[in-house]
């Protein structure tokens, strides 16, 4: 079984329905280890609007807390890391140096010519994660 499963969450609807695959995937021995991480792209336009950089830290937890209330409500062992950074290769690098048993993500939903010309994160994380990856529509 999975021991140490890792949730890529950005406070979307797809986080959610992920999340739920990742509760039917644990077992009670599994780690859930929701990660969320701070897109520098966007980051910037956050750190300019946040009073402070606790506001700041608060305002990320209140994005994942509905996926958050998904595990808890489950009643899951999970954690929560935030990392900063680009969020795929920030994903991948993560997933691979904790030797994690399986990475759960949610699609964005883009269409054939949007993935082609945009990228993925999910698209990314599957092409260089070393452990089988879930990508939930």
């Amino acid at each position: 079984m999975y021991k140490h499963i890792l949730l890529a969450v950005d406070g979307s609807e797809n986080s959610v329905r992920a999340a739920k695959e990742a509760v039917k995937i644990a077992s009670e021995n599994s780690l859930i280890e929701m990660v969320y991480v701070g897109d520098f792209e966007k980051a910037k336009t956050e750190v300019l609007h946040a009073v402070s950089s606790e506001s700041l830290l608060l305002e990320r937890k209140r994005k994942v807390a509905p996926v958050e209330e998904v595990l808890r409500v489950a009643g899951s062992n999970f954690k929560l890391t935030i990392l900063h950074g680009t969020p795929g290769p920030i994903i991948v690098k993560y997933a691979n140096e904790k030797q994690v048993d399986l990475v759960i993500i949610g699609s964005r939903g883009l269409n054939t010519l949007q993935e082609m010309v945009l990228g993925s994160v999910s698209h990314k994380v599957m092409k260089h994660v070393h452990c089988p990856a879930l990508i939930v529509k």
